[in-house]
């Protein structure tokens, strides 16, 4: 089974691209799709959900794991983004994580054509990753138990994730709660370059994690300034990376030349300089050491320093 929580509406029976009460989704193995049929109680869900993410127990008996949420861009369909959510569990169990992925669903349309209406609905829905999803973990948490949560955002993504946090911490009910992200990792992440700074604009997301991972990739054409229709007239973190000024939590992983010396085995993958990345059992090691923590940043073996910058070992 695989699980989701999806904030769309329902349209005769199936989802549809618009913003609607959020449904907790258990995804059978051989589903090539997400159904509103899916839907399972909210208690169910984070119930499964726990019980998988548990790993161990401490001396104290309480559960120890890991969830990794995973939040996908702008133009996916449910069912590339049921595929992303798969690759991204497979790939991870194949190396050692025994932790719970879930996914969430927000609203996007699957043309690039409705990338500001996209924009509009990712902003109206991204408290829900908290409210609905963050927030419910932590209270588990709150309860005994020592699970760490995680979030890996891809795209527009990235902008859910930010303005979640940045929406939650303006909401007293949901800022007074105790919860915080353990590791974040933003791939192709759609969102600008200057805002990713120590700036108000993205304060929330650095108070809320214990560690911001951003791979960026130079050869990244979906976010290249000359697509300004799609993605505005500033750089893209995706594209040129964390600023300057992200705080000393922030690391920024050059996936570059390991996309330049590979773009041939990513040939069947659309947009591959922008997707690639479901695709790289080289990614998703790093992802799975970085979700690790035993051993520091900057000396995770899947990257390279070269003057002072890290990057993904080609």
């Amino acid at each position: 089974m695989d699980y989701v929580f999806c904030s769309r509406n329902v349209v005769q029976g199936k989802f549809g691209s618009n913003p609607g009460p959020t449904r907790y989704l258990e995804v059978p193995a051989n589903a090539g799709n997400l159904s509103p049929d899916m839907t399972i109680p909210r208690r169910d869900w984070f119930d499964r959900v726990m019980a998988i993410a548990e790993t161990r127990r401490t001396p104290q008996n309480r559960p120890v794991g890991d969830v990794l949420i995973y939040i996908h861009g702008f133009n996916v369909s449910q069912a590339l983004t049921l595929a992303r959510h798969r690759a991204i569990r497979k790939g991870l169990e194949a190396l050692g994580y025994a932790g719970a992925v879930v996914s969430y669903d927000w609203p996007a349309a699957e043309t690039a054509l409705n990338y500001l209406d996209d924009r509009t609905d990712a902003k109206l829905t991204a408290l829900r990753l908290v409210s609905d999803g963050i927030g419910p973990l932590s209270r588990y948490i709150a309860q005994g138990c020592e699970i760490s949560v995680h979030a890996l955002a891809h795209s527009m993504g990235a902008f859910v994730l930010r303005e979640a946090l940045d929406d939650a911490d303006d909401r007293r009910e949901v800022a007074a709660t105790g919860w915080t992200l353990n590791q974040v990792m933003i791939a192709a992440g759609d969102v600008s370059v200057d805002s990713m700074g120590m700036t108000a604009k993205s304060s929330s997301l650095y108070r809320r994690s214990v560690r911001l991972t951003n791979y960026s990739n130079p050869y990244d054409a979906v976010l290249s300034i000359s697509n300004v229709k799609r993605v505005g007239v500033s750089p893209r973190v995706g594209r040129i990376g964390l600023p300057a000024d992200a705080p000393r939590k922030a690391v920024n992983v050059d996936v570059g030349i390991y996309y330049d010396e590979h773009r041939d085995a990513f040939a069947q993958v659309t947009n591959s300089d922008h997707a690639f990345y479901f695709s790289s059992r080289e990614f998703l090691k790093d992802v799975y050491l970085t979700l690790l923590g035993e051993i520091d940043r900057n000396v995770i073996p899947t990257r390279l320093e070269r003057d002072g910058k890290l990057y993904l070992r080609p």
